[in-house]
């Protein structure tokens, strides 16, 4: 087989995918030898990437919900897409792409593998319009070659649900770099009262699913017990979510919380911190903000929600709380604050030693190309 002849092409919803999460995959299929191609809307990450070798196609895609003209729109210029390039495999990432690019794929009797990274709000939207959804997936994925999941809980329910017929594989999320994230030296803490203070995080979108309501709620409670700690917010408002905006501006300026909007590298604000409060109850492939956390040695602090809870050992690496219960994470926080520092390093490092055995990108990046390999040789 010659591989500098096969061509992957590698389709997902957004640039920060491909770049935070794909990057290594597409350096190591270059390596490999194949031709690789990506297609994504455009953002400042692609030109991030510019020292690849890799041909990019931009495509419009709308993220949220479903209108049926937009969606047919997506759907012809993956068709097109395809039948310009005529890729030998197709990988798909995140809903819209591992439905519409894998019907496409199907048609042009084009191979592809699909990627589960979570099924976002697919599971709380209305009777009808998941079961629309569940349908496509049904499908979409009739003749995939492989559909890969992030989390078990994911994989058993569509396989349950009769989704997955063929060929299916768990892989531990996107994995984590641990070279780019590094452990990082823990800060000096004490008890919350007295001694430095001790800082919380939360990374990512600001959207109900992903527990911000929970953040807030708890953040205000410890505040008024714990003068000596720090609540920071990290990640963009969503357009849906605008009034979120007004209360985090408000309990700013009463000093509860701290909003520094999205930032382009979070490593400063990990480094600052002495855990990560995640309290998603969205519908996870695998946390890539708990895996970062985890690989820069420090304590998780998250729900029971699938995607989340795999990458903890309760008590060890960090504590599961039930989603929503702001109750239970307000406990948690005390006995974390009623630790001595030393051993908050220690479950940090013990954090990191757990990523490095099971949840390295480069165990995602070998399950790929044999992957891929075996698709082609089929």
């Amino acid at each position: 087989m010659n591989l500098q002849k096969k061509k992957i092409m590698l389709i997902t919803n957004h640039d920060d995918d491909i770049y935070c999460f794909r990057k290594e995959v597409i350096e190591s299929l270059v390596e490999y030898g194949y031709e690789v191609l990506v297609s994504c809307p455009y953002g400042d990450k692609i030109e991030l990437m510019k020292s690849i070798q890799f041909e990019y196609e931009d495509i419009t895609i709308d993220r949220r919900g479903i209108n049926p003209l937009k969606d047919i729109r997506l759907f012809l210029s993956y068709i097109r897409l395809l039948r310009k390039h005529r890729p030998d495999v197709v990988l798909t990432y995140t809903v819209k792409p591992n439905v519409y690019a894998s019907l496409a794929a199907t048609i042009l009797g084009i191979k592809y593998i699909n990627n589960v990274t979570g099924l976002g709000s697919v599971l709380t939207m209305g009777s009808c319009v998941r079961s629309l959804v569940l349908l496509l997936f049904r499908i979409s994925f009739r003749k995939s070659n492989c559909v890969f999941f992030q989390n078990e809980y994911n994989m058993k329910m569509l396989k349950t649900l009769g989704l997955i017929s063929g060929d299916s594989k768990l892989i531990p999320g996107s994995g984590v770099n641990i070279e780019r994230y590094p452990v990082q030296q823990y800060p000096n803490g004490g008890n919350g009262i007295q001694g430095e203070t001790i800082v919380f995080n939360y990374i990512g979108r600001i959207l109900k699913e992903k527990g911000i309501d929970t953040y807030l709620a708890a953040a205000q409670i410890i505040k008024s017990r714990y003068p000596k700690t720090e609540f920071n917010i990290i990640g963009f408002i969503e357009p849906t979510e605008s009034h979120y905006e007004l209360k985090i501006r408000d309990l700013e300026k009463k000093g509860i919380v701290y909003y520094l909007g999205q930032q382009k590298d979070v490593i400063p604000h990990i480094t600052r911190s002495h855990a990560i409060i995640h309290p998603s109850v969205y519908g996870e492939g695998m946390s890539n903000v708990l895996l970062e956390n985890a690989s820069s040695g420090r304590v998780l602090i998250t729900t029971d929600n699938p995607g989340c809870k795999e990458i903890v050992k309760d008590r060890e690496t960090g504590y599961i709380f039930q989603g929503g219960n702001v109750e239970e994470l307000v406990s948690i926080l005390e006995v974390f604050l009623g630790l001595e520092n030393e051993k908050r390093k220690e479950m940090g490092i013990q954090g990191r030693m757990y990523i490095e055995q099971y949840f390295s990108r480069q165990i995602v990046i070998d399950a790929y190309l044999d992957k891929i390999k075996g698709v082609l040789d089929e």
